[in-house]
C-alpha cells in the first residue's frame, strides 16, 4: 500500500504502518506505541520516562523545593462548544495537569497557530476566554508566541501551552503509587465534555444542551492537602476517557483495577447519545473530572471532606479499588455480575475533542 493510500485509510492500527494516523492521537494503544517506539528511544531521560501528567523538577539550590512542568496542545474542533471554547480549555487543561502532581499553578505560556481566514472577532473572544480562565485560576500567562499558516493548514486555530507550578504535596501523587486495597474515586459524572463537543460538531438536536465539564481542578486538589499522605495517585480524565486513565494506572503500578459499572456516574443524556452513536462512555474525554486513588482506611474521611467542601459543584463517588489480581488490567464488574476487560483504545473513538 502506498503512503498516500495509508494516509487516508482508517485509524485502526496495523502491522507495518509507516505514516501517522488519527489513532496515534487517541491516548490509547497507538499513542502508547508511538511514545514507546519513536519518542522515548530518542528523547527519553530519567524525568521524561516517568510519563506523568507533569514532570517534577527539584530546584538546584534547594532540594526541598520542587516545581512541576507540563506542556500540551489543544486542537479541538469546533473551537466553540457549550460550556467553553478552545481558549478556556487550554488554560484549564494546563492547570489540571499541574494539579494532578500536587502542584499549584504559577505561570503559563501559550503558542498560537492561526489559520489564514480566522475571524479576528473569534480570536478576540477566545483570548478573552483565556484571560478569564487565568483570572479564575489565579495564574498569569507570562509568555506567548503567534504563527500564521495558510488556509487548510490548522483548522482555524491550534494552541500549545506550557505550565509551571509549585509542588505542595510532600510526596507528589504518581500513577506508579497505586497499592492493593486502595479505593478509586471520581469527582463527578463522566463524558460530558466529549459529548458536548460531538453534539455541536454533528449538529445534534437535543432536548437540553449538554455542557462541557471543562473546569480548573487545582482548588479541589489544594483542599485534599490535609489527607495528602493517604493519596497515592491523581489523574485527570482526558484523552482515552476513564478507561484510558485506569489502564495507565494499572500498567504503571503493576496492579489490577476492579471497577463497578453500577457506581460509575454517567448523565442519562450523555449515555443516550453514546448509545445513538455507538460509543462507549468509558472512553469519552472529560476536562473537569479526575480520579483519586487513596488508602481505603481514609476513604470515608476523604468523601466527607470533599462533599462538604464541594457540595453542589462536584459529587465524589467510589467506583472501584486496586487489586493484586488481574495485574496490568482493568476489570469491569457489570450490573448483572459478569466481568469484562477494559482495555485501551485500539484506534480513534472521538477525534479532535481536546
Amino acid at each position: 500500500m502506498s503512503e498516500e493510500m495509508e494516509a487516508i485509510s482508517c485509524a485502526l492500527p496495523h502491522v507495518g504502518s509507516t505514516v501517522i494516523r488519527l489513532g496515534h492521537g487517541s491516548g490509547g494503544k497507538m499513542t502508547a506505541n508511538l511514545i514507546e517506539n519513536v519518542f522515548l528511544p530518542r528523547l527519553g531521560n530519567v524525568i521524561l520516562n516517568q510519563l506523568e501528567d507533569a514532570s517534577i523538577i527539584s530546584l538546584p539550590d534547594n532540594a526541598h523545593s520542587q516545581i512541576a512542568v507540563t506542556t500540551d496542545s489543544y486542537v479541538v474542533s469546533p473551537i466553540f462548544f457549550p460550556g467553553g471554547d478552545i481558549g478556556s480549555l487550554a488554560i484549564h487543561g494546563t492547570i489540571n495537569d499541574l494539579a494532578m502532581r500536587g502542584a499549584m499553578p504559577l505561570a503559563i505560556t501559550a503558542g498560537f497557530i492561526l489559520e489564514e481566514g480566522l475571524l479576528i472577532s473569534e480570536l478576540t473572544q477566545i483570548i478573552t476566554s483565556m484571560q478569564e480562565a487565568c483570572t479564575r485560576g489565579q495564574v498569569n500567562l507570562v509568555a506567548a508566541d503567534t504563527k500564521v499558516v495558510g488556509r487548510g493548514a490548522a483548522d482555524r486555530l491550534f494552541i500549545n501551552t506550557t505550565g509551571i507550578g509549585i509542588v505542595r504535596f510532600s510526596v507528589p501523587p504518581s500513577v506508579k503509587r497505586a497499592m492493593p486495597g486502595d479505593v478509586i474515586i471520581v469527582n463527578g459524572d463522566i463524558g460530558r465534555h466529549g459529548m458536548a463537543v460531538m453534539a455541536t460538531r454533528e449538529g445534534l438536536e437535543l432536548e437540553t444542551t449538554i455542557l462541557s465539564d471543562s473546569a480548573p481542578l487545582h482548588r479541589i486538589v489544594e483542599s485534599i492537602l490535609p489527607l495528602e499522605h493517604a493519596v497515592h495517585c491523581l489523574r485527570d480524565i482526558t484523552r482515552g476517557g476513564l478507561a484510558g486513565v485506569l489502564t495507565e494506572i494499572a500498567t504503571a503500578s503493576n496492579m489490577g483495577v476492579l471497577i463497578h459499572e453500577s457506581e460509575i456516574p454517567i448523565d442519562p443524556q450523555v449515555n443516550a447519545i453514546c448509545e445513538l452513536l455507538g460509543l462507549d462512555p468509558l472512553y469519552v474525554a472529560c476536562e473537569g473530572r479526575f480520579v483519586t486513588v487513596l488508602e481505603s482506611a481514609r476513604a470515608d474521611e476523604f468523601l466527607q471532606l470533599m462533599n462538604e467542601r464541594w457540595f453542589g459543584e462536584y459529587s465524589f463517588r467510589v467506583i472501584g479499588k486496586v487489586v493484586e489480581e488481574h495485574r496490568n488490567r482493568v476489570v469491569l464488574r457489570s450490573r448483572v455480575g459478569g466481568n469484562r476487560i477494559v482495555d485501551k483504545l485500539s484506534g480513534e473513538q472521538l477525534p479532535r475533542i481536546c
